[in-house]
């Protein structure tokens, strides 16, 4: 069952944002037989995590991986950070599910939210266990990002986030 090799919208040495893991790297495309099925899959490094992904080529899409966001895409994300963080009143097992699912959404502006909302300035209350590793989650999917897409090390990524987030917080 070989189908036609159709245009891909990704390519190795594509960097490219898989929900639940954030930025990889596109290594190869390669044949596979699983369960009796030749399946063509993309492998995806996550250089940081120390791990391989194998995600189908034909799911893909589906599933949400996405190439890198575009500049205004990041900008927008950067004005989300800039805002007033909005907290809601619900419990907070509700709050940090919706966190949850915003950082594991892929979404680069949804998780600029997650970073706005969980952040602490140093006068403020201790943040719990949980909020502080909801927070550290989406401020790294955040910083990697930034960091793929403008072509920086993650530590100038992430010096330009704390810059937004303190220049939000004077």
């Amino acid at each position: 069952m070989t189908k036609a090799r159709k245009s891909q919208e990704f390519t190795p040495n594509d960097y490219v944002v898989y929900p639940a893991h954030g930025v990889g790297k596109i290594v190869s495309i390669e044949e596979q037989e699983i369960a009796g099925l030749r399946l063509e899959l993309f492998v995806v490094s996550f250089e940081k995590d120390k791990m391989t992904l194998r995600v189908p080529t034909a799911k893909a899409v589906e599933i949400g991986m996405r190439s890198l966001s575009s500049p205004d895409i990041v900008s927008k994300a950067m004005e989300t950070l800039k805002g007033k963080a909005r907290v809601k009143r619900a419990m907070w097992s509700r709050r940090a599910q919706e966190y949850e699912q915003k950082i594991n959404s892929g979404d680069l502006i949804s998780i600029a939210e997650v970073v706005r909302d969980l952040h602490r300035a140093d006068d403020q209350r201790e943040q719990s266990y949980s909020e502080r590793q909801l927070y550290e989650a989406a401020l790294e999917r955040l910083t990697r990002e930034l960091a793929a897409v403008k072509g920086v090390d993650e530590a100038g990524a992430q010096k330009q986030v704390d810059d937004v987030l303190t220049a939000r917080a004077a």
